[in-house]
Formats: structure tokens, C-alpha cells, sequence
């Protein structure tokens, strides 16, 4: 379908405010142009649409029926490219938009909840959409474009074409059944743990936070016996509370308050564990820097 002529924006900003004032003296001071000028963008307008807009007579200036039906759609074009050229600007600015974040369940209990509610009082025009996801998948669909930004534990130490920024550090405690001799003690030495069997989650699904807990167990003499995986911390300490064994966890999750399960402080110096926001380093979306700037706010707040 052949498109028509259409006019260029100027005409038609020249023709709503004439429409509206009826005087070509007062439609020229409001578009700060002299009456020639004026007179020129409504006959150029004119010889588009191929009819007269405007009857002129001595009594003054009315709209003829061409002028009547142009009337409501310019009003439209110019207040859509209004709507339209500030929705871009607030896009550009990075105050627009949908971010997809990747985050560790763990962080559900400690630093996500608060960077939400600053993100939403700094930027209530950005949704961020959640995603709950170990290390290893966040890092996979980081690198394929799945999420925009990954709050993870214990990043690698280097990663082609990510940037990581440490956001938060705290310690691990010891995760025992309730009724275990152990849990009797305010603190629990990590060498105590060398005999009993494990609950930890897979290597695949956090490398260098299964790798953090062993070097620590190595520290300690020992090398931890693994018999039972889960994916998500909540199981791990859930299968603990069953009695399978014992874990090693981010202080974060002794807010779960499991009746169960019982967790202990490790005594100095004790391991700590890093978490850390990962994004694409050629990423110039906004968001992400609207995000980075978020966390930034909320570590000195911390």
C-alpha cells in the first residue's frame, strides 16, 4: 500500500497552533517566528493536502472542513512524538526498561531484598525480573545473553568477556542436625566435622563455592565426605535436619530457622564467602549501570 506524503513535523506544529488561535499575529509569537514564515508552513502544508485549511477573511481566521478533519490527527502526531521522544529519553537515561537479574537463593535472606527496595526507590520506572539460579547457570546464561546481570557466590577469577564486582562478604557456619553432640556447643571447631558424612551442593552448580568449602575442610585436615548433593541450601539444611549428615553453608541461612537444624559459628579465623555481581563487560545497557549503581548505594549503606 502506497504511503502518503506525509508532512514534515513543523508544518503541522505550525498548523495545530494556528488552529488553536485563530490570528496569524498571535500563532507567529508563540512559535517565535515572524507572520511570512508562518504563512509559508501552512501553504506548503496546504499544497499537500491538496485543499485550503484555513479561510482568511477580514472578519478573521476560521477553519475550513479539510482544516476540521486535519485537526484531531495532528493533535495526535505531536502529542505522540512528545509521549514517544520521552519515553526514549527516560530508555537512554536508564530509567525505563525491564532488567533480568540472576541471584543466589541464599541472597533472598540478606542483600537482595534491600537492593530491591532501593532500586525501586532510586528507579520505580525499571522492572527487574528475578531469577533464582545457582552460580554455574548464571554464569552459562550470562554469556548467552539470558540475564543482564548475576548476583552470585564466589565468582571465577577471571571470566572472557565478564566483569565482577565483590558487593558482599560473610562468613560460613557450621550446619548440624539439632540433635547432634556438636550442636550442644556455642562454636564448632571445623576439625570436629573431619569424621562425619556431608550434605553439600554439587560442584557443577557452584564451582568455586564447593571448591571454597573443600579447601577449607583441607585447611582443617581434612578432606570432607560427601554422600548426599542438593542443588538449593534450603534442602541441604533440610536434608541435615533429616539427620544425613552435616554442611558447611553462608551465615545467610541461619535465618531459615529450621526446627531441626541447628548452625554454628565457626571459630576465627573462620572461611567467609564472596558474593559478587557479574555482568557482560560490553554491555552499554543503562539498567545495568542503573543496577551497579544501586549496589554501590546499598554497600555503603550496609
Amino acid at each position: 500500500m502506497e504511503r502518503p506524503d506525509l508532512p514534515p513535523l513543523p508544518q503541522l506544529n505550525a498548523f495545530l497552533v494556528l488552529a488553536e488561535e485563530l490570528h496569524f499575529g498571535r500563532a507567529a509569537g508563540r512559535l517565535g517566528i515572524a507572520q511570512p514564515p508562518l504563512s509559508q508552513q501552512i501553504r506548503r502544508l496546504e499544497d499537500r493536502v491538496g485543499h485550503a485549511l484555513f479561510q482568511r477573511s477580514p472578519a478573521g481566521v476560521t477553519l475550513t472542513p479539510a482544516g476540521r478533519a486535519l485537526l484531531p490527527a495532528a493533535r495526535r502526531a505531536l502529542t505522540g512524538l512528545t509521549d514517544g521522544l520521552t519515553a526514549a529519553r527516560a530508555a537512554g537515561d536508564g530509567r525505563t526498561g525491564r532488567l533480568r537479574v540472576g541471584f543466589a537463593a541464599s541472597l533472598a535472606l540478606t542483600l537482595l531484598p534491600d537492593l530491591l527496595r532501593t532500586h525501586r526507590d532510586r528507579l520505580p520506572g525499571v522492572h527487574l525480573d528475578l531469577r533464582e539460579m545457582t552460580t554455574a547457570p548464571q554464569l552459562t546464561a550470562l554469556r548467552g545473553g539470558g540475564i543482564d546481570v548475576g548476583l552470585l557466590r564466589e565468582p571465577p577469577p577471571s571470566d572472557p568477556g565478564l566483569s565482577f564486582r565483590t558487593i558482599a562478604t560473610e562468613p560460613f557456619v557450621a550446619v548440624l542436625p539439632a540433635a547432634h553432640p556438636l550442636a550442644e556447643r556455642p562454636v564448632t571447631p571445623l576439625g570436629d566435622l573431619a569424621d562425619a558424612p556431608f550434605v553439600l551442593l554439587p560442584r557443577e552448580a557452584g564451582p568455586g563455592l564447593h571448591d571454597r568449602i573443600t579447601a577449607l575442610c583441607a585447611t582443617a585436615g581434612f578432606t570432607p565426605r560427601v554422600t548426599q548433593e542438593a542443588v538449593e541450601w534450603l534442602t541441604v539444611c533440610a536434608l541435615v535436619g533429616t539427620g544425613l549428615g552435616v554442611s558447611l553453608a553462608p551465615a545467610a541461612l541461619r535465618r531459615l530457622r529450621l526446627p531441626d537444624v541447628a548452625f554454628r559459628p565457626l571459630p576465627p579465623p573462620a572461611g567467609r564467602t564472596t558474593v559478587a555481581a557479574a555482568w557482560r563487560t560490553d554491555d552499554g545497557n543503562p539498567l545495568v549501570s542503573g543496577l551497579l549503581a544501586t549496589l554501590t548505594r546499598s554497600d555503603r549503606e550496609r
